[in-house]
């Protein structure tokens, strides 16, 4: 029996799928998630964000770091993302649950449960596909 992925993990995935792609993130990602089965995951601002983030940031292998938001107000997914690869750099070893409740203290977040940022961090650091 085939194990099913959970969205989360889906979401790290397509990170790392739109990654090898290249070229332009925004249209990489839009073709790594094309095919979830739930249109709403599709369409997720969370983790596409975060993509987008670490991408602009200059913190993706082979992304060229401009920038990828139409808005230009600052984007959380973005600061969360970036403050999860500091977080890396200095401990590796860190669970999905240790590294969100680590950023939710550097950041001053509160109670706010995790989303999908980290695992698109994850899975881009575990791939060596974040520029450290």
């Amino acid at each position: 029996m085939k194990e099913k992925i959970s969205n989360y993990n889906k979401y790290g995935l397509a990170a790392k799928e739109a990654t090898l792609m290249g070229g332009n993130p925004v249209e990489s990602w839009g073709i790594a998630v094309k095919d979830f089965e739930s249109k709403s995951a599709k369409i997720k601002g969370c983790p596409k964000n975060a993509f987008l983030g670490l991408c602009e940031a200059g913190l993706v292998k082979g992304i060229k770091p401009v920038s990828y938001f139409k808005r230009k107000r600052e984007n959380l997914n973005k600061k969360y993302a970036i403050k999860a690869v500091e977080l890396l750099a200095l401990d590796s070893n860190l669970s999905k649950n240790e590294l969100w409740n680590k950023v939710r203290e550097e950041l001053s977040i509160g109670e706010k449960e995790h989303n999908s940022q980290m695992d698109v961090v994850l899975a881009l650091w575990n791939e060596r596909l974040i520029v450290r």
